[in-house]
């Protein structure tokens, strides 16, 4: 659509949104004049939404009068609690409901995917992960590199942008596993980089790591509920990805874990816990391990219900809303940053997140190019909350499920007047 320069054009933007109700579920921390604050930082811990408070209350309510008997009593049972979440979170990723559970955290669920799905042998034992990946990720790698008995300057194969660029091309990423495909072991790459805030075409990053014998799996850190995802139909073998960025559940919050249905009748190894034991045999207490079908059978231990009570009053946003609904918007609300940005005539800033809609999502990547931080602090000070990432970039995620198209304008006009 064609944006316009100008307040009046932000809020008729505004008063046209579907969605812009769904902005009052959410709590605005407070600017010291009292106002709310300007939120751009969705892509690092998202909102609180006011039901937060409803669904923690309601198992401090059945841990009080229950006890014991919470796990399998009251309107919601600790011990199925989990269920609903990774249903909600299916619809949002593109899975089936039995290829997704809600369990740990992001780091942990990632080193225990790998347990089964980087199986290397003495010719195919590479991994493949972008350059810059998320520091978690490179650490949880290398570990599983050194663990396995293996040299990481050998084992790991690094994608770096061409000289100049900032961003992968699609055609590189493909070309060298095609060119490596016989000694890679497994593809792991996040969805979207976390500092350029570049989306990756899974699909065919799956589709070739396949052709080639590899296994893929991503990081979807700042994708679940951030991207438009088809896991399942993209035949991506396993995803990991923690729920308190774009998925509003807190500090924290448990994390998520799809494994492709495909994978679920395989000789996999794994390591075993009583939570993802048959559940209909569990308390028979055997001392043989028998697997739930599906994701969950990867679960080890019962999950924390007072994490998972904040997620529950993110998805039930997140259902209410619609999917497709948000990605509407979101697409709309980074154009029009985008826009307004652009107005802004200066050698000081240049965005280094790929222009094309389809290769982003709610995140812009502003670079200062004189790697000063003291923009970004001023303009904290002004009240906009954003994120800075080493060395030079200002994060900045207009997220459409509570944030509206004046935030934006508030926020570039505060930009370019320090500027």
């Amino acid at each position: 659509m064609n944006f316009e320069n100008t307040k009046a054009f932000a809020e008729k933007l505004d008063k046209e949104d579907i969605l812009k109700e769904f902005r009052n579920k959410f709590h605005f921390p407070k600017h010291t004049d009292g106002s709310d604050i300007i939120y751009f930082c969705g892509n690092s811990l998202g909102l609180q939404p006011k039901t937060a408070k409803d669904t923690t209350e309601e198992v401090l309510q059945a841990w009080k009068n229950l006890a014991v008997e919470g796990h399998f009593d009251g309107a919601n049972p600790w011990m199925y609690y989990h269920d609903a979440l990774g249903n909600k979170m299916a619809k949002i990723v593109g899975a089936k409901p039995k290829e997704v559970v809600a369990m740990n955290t992001l780091t942990v669920n990632l080193n225990l995917l790998m347990v089964s799905f980087y199986r290397p042998t003495k010719t195919r034992y590479k991994i493949v992960i972008e350059a810059g990946a998320f520091p978690s990720d490179q650490y949880a790698i290398k570990s599983q590199i050194n663990f396995h008995g293996f040299e990481v300057d050998d084992a790991l194969i690094e994608l770096f942008p061409r000289k100049g660029e900032d961003t992968l091309r699609t055609e590189d990423i493909l070309n060298t596993i095609k060119e490596n495909g016989a000694e890679i072991a497994l593809i792991i790459m996040g969805g979207l980089n976390y500092y350029t805030g570049q989306a990756y075409d899974m699909e065919s990053i799956t589709k070739v790591g396949h052709e080639q014998g590899a296994v893929v799996g991503f990081d979807l850190a700042h994708g679940a509920g951030n991207l438009p995802l088809q896991l399942h139909n993209w035949q991506v073998d396993f995803a990991v990805w923690c729920t308190y960025k774009y998925m509003n559940s807190g500090p924290g919050g448990v994390g998520g874990v799809f494994v492709h249905e495909n994978n679920f009748e395989k000789d996999l190894p794994r390591f075993t816990g009583w939570w993802g034991y048959d559940r209909a045999t569990r308390f028979l207490m055997k001392d043989t391990f028998v697997p739930m079908e599906g994701a969950q059978g990867w679960q080890m231990s019962n999950g924390s219900i007072f994490s998972m009570a904040g997620l529950k009053a993110s998805l039930d946003i997140f259902e209410a809303a619609g999917f497709d609904k948000l990605q509407v918007k979101a697409k709309k609300l980074t154009g029009f940053l985008e826009f307004l940005l652009s107005e802004i005539k200066t050698d000081l800033i240049e965005i280094i997140t790929p222009k094309n809609p389809e290769e982003r999502g709610s995140q812009l990547s502003i670079r200062v190019k004189n790697s000063n931080k003291t923009l970004f602090d001023k303009i904290r000070a002004k009240g906009v909350i954003g994120d800075w990432r080493e060395p030079d970039v200002i994060r900045i995620a207009p997220v459409p499920l509570y944030n509206n198209f004046t935030d934006v304008y508030r926020f570039v006009e505060i930009l370019r007047q320090l500027i």
